[in-house]
Order: C-alpha cells, then structure tokens, then sequence
C-alpha cells in the first residue's frame, strides 16, 4: 500500500513545486507543478469528483503525468481545485455548484499557471469527470481564453446517466444530510472507529456487492454509477489500487450530484445551477448556447461501457457536429469504463497514446 498524497510516482528528474492561488470568492486552491525542462507546450491536469492529483501521479503504473514528460511534454500541472480530497472543502455541508468551479476556480487557476510560465505558451487542458463538466462549462462560458486543446473525459455538456443512478441523485443529497445526518458522503467509512451511521450504510451497502470484498469499493459504486462495480473494469486494476481506492477518492459533500440532477432534468444538458442568482450573472444558462464560437478543439472521450455516464461524450460529439462540423473529436476506449481511463495498470498503452497524439495535433 502507497502512502497518502504520494510524490513517490513522479520522476527523480523532475522539479515538483505547489503554487497556491485564491479565488474571487475566497478559496485557497493549488496546483502542482512537475517540470522536467521549460516548454512551449504545458499541459494542465483535471480531476474528478472526490479525486485528486493523485489519480495522476500513482507509482504502481506508469502515470499520466510520467507518460506526458517522457513524450516531450516537460512542463505539467495538476490543479487541485475546491473538489480535489487534498483540501477540506468537501468534508462539510456545503452549497457550491458547478457554476462555482466555471466561474471561480478554473478561471484563477489559469491566470496563475499563465503568471509562472508566461501568455505565449500553449496550453492544453485534459479533464475528468466533474472536472470535465465544469472546465468545459468554463471554456464554452468564455471564462478561461486561450486553451490551445481540451481533452473531456467521460462526461462533458450533455451528462447522461443509467437508470438506477438517477434515481439514486433523486434521493442521495437529502437521505445523507437530512436522514443520515452527515456533511458527506464516505468510500472509507468502513473503517470509522466504533459504531458511525457512516459505517452501517456502508456495511449494508457491502450486502449487494458480492464482486470484490474491499468496501470502499462498493462505496464506491453506490456513490457513482451502477454496477458490480460501477467505476471500471476490476481486470483493469492493479490490486493495490483497487486496495487503496477509499484513499484515491476520499469523502464528498453531495450538494454537486444536485446540480447533476438538475442537468438531467434540463434534457441532459449543462444549465446553471440557479439562473435567478445574480451571481452568477455572467454565465449563460445554457452551457451549449455559445457552441458556435468557441474555437478551442476538444477531445471527447470515454470508456466504451461507460456505467457512470454511458454515452454523455457521444451524445456531447454529436451535438456539436451538427453546430460546427469537424472541429471537435471522439475516441472510445474498447474494454474500459469511467476511471479506469486514467487509473488502469496500461493506460500507456490503451488510452493516453490518443490523448497525447491529439495534443501534438494542436501543438507547434
């Protein structure tokens, strides 16, 4: 077993640094630095939900972060924004949406990866999950400028579900905060001292999860998706990660699969949150109402049996093809899932080879 928010997967060449930034609504957020040698080209990593930079640096396989230096892109960041596990904002009740990440996080994370490495690079954004429903909100919202490339994991602008899944965003938020009575939701309440409401949902839980025996597993898959398991293929997984997935994840608030389930009401589409706040004044309503003008080229991808948001790339591909035919891209992944895109033990030879010959499309 690894140790917690490990460097031990990063390179022995590489400079690793932590930049701190702090958002117009007073977060303080950071990223992560892996600089190898000065470079036209940067890269910027995004996570999902209840993840981290550490989906991107693991040691028990070549990591993405690995494989994008020894490829010629030597100057890589990973932001961890308000969803990452390596800051706290997750760990109590809160009411930050997607809008928030869109308007507030990516937004400053940018300006300060551009105040390091300067306005005439190239930068190439690869996002997952969450993190790639709100970075695309940010992009097509005209909140960050300037991406040389994107590439949207999984889910994008028009998130689909199963079935089971929606019904379980219908009852989760207010079941854990109102009848459970937690701040969040756990993987690792297995392993709560004594006796914790957190630790019998998770005993029940593990009731209808026969396939693995590692409970932060079937945590897992009742937080995300529907399946045995939902997140990706066990075949796919190194054991230790699959051991050390309650770490890799970490607790969540559930207010975030609110705004899910508003987008679900919305004909599957990326809305705001509450258009009547002003707040929020400066992003459209409708995240795809701009499509037209945003020039920046996306890649969207996905796992071919996708058991978190099936075909949501697909559909998000499709939808822009008929908006601006040929500018954006797809590429399904045979054999793989939601995480295991990113979290498999060959993902360098499956699924980042097509991520990395799309950036070189866009670069110099």
């Amino acid at each position: 077993m690894y140790a917690l928010y490990t460097l031990a997967g990063v390179p022995d060449d590489v400079e690793t640094s932590t930049h701190y930034f702090e958002t117009d609504d007073k977060l303080g957020l950071s990223a992560l630095r892996f600089l190898r040698q000065e470079s036209d080209d940067v890269v910027v990593l995004v996570h999902g939900l209840t993840t981290s930079t550490d989906m991107f640096i693991m040691p028990e396989h070549k990591n993405l972060v690995t494989y994008l230096l020894d490829e010629g892109f030597r100057d890589v960041w990973s932001i961890d924004y308000r969803m990452s596990n390596r800051h706290d904002y997750n760990m109590r009740r809160h009411r930050y949406n997607m809008d928030d990440i869109a308007m507030y996080d990516f937004p400053a994370a940018i300006k300060k990866i551009r105040s390091v490495v300067g306005d005439s690079k190239r930068i190439h954004v690869i996002a997952h999950c969450l993190g790639s429903v709100s970075f695309t909100m940010s992009l097509f919202a005209g909140q960050v400028t300037g991406i040389s490339s994107l590439i949207a994991n999984s889910v994008s602008l028009t998130p689909r579900v199963p079935r089971w899944s929606g019904i379980k965003l219908l009852m989760a938020p207010f079941m854990i905060e109102y009848v459970v009575g937690l701040p969040y939701i756990n993987p690792r309440w297995s392993d709560d001292p004594g006796i914790t409401p957190g630790k019998i949902v998770s005993r029940f839980n593990s009731l209808f999860h026969r396939e693995c025996k590692v409970p932060a597993c079937h945590m897992l898959s009742m937080m995300w998706g529907s399946g045995r398991p939902a997140l990706y293929f066990h075949e796919n997984l190194k054991k230790v990660t699959h051991d050390r997935g309650g770490d890799l994840y970490g607790p969540t608030s559930v207010h975030y699969f609110r705004h899910v389930r508003k987008m679900l009401r919305s004909g599957n589409r990326a809305v705001k949150f509450n258009p009547n706040d002003s707040k929020y004044s400066a992003l459209p309503d409708d995240y795809l109402s701009n499509a037209e003008s945003i020039e920046t080229p996306v890649l969207f991808t996905t796992g071919a049996v996708n058991k978190v948001f099936t075909d949501s790339n697909i559909v998000t591909h499709q939808t822009l093809e008929k908006i601006v035919p040929g500018r954006h891209e797809l590429k399904i992944f045979k054999n793989y899932g939601h995480q295991d895109v990113f979290m498999g033990m060959t993902n360098d030879e499956d699924t980042f080879p097509p991520m990395v010959e799309f950036i070189r499309k866009h670069s110099g």
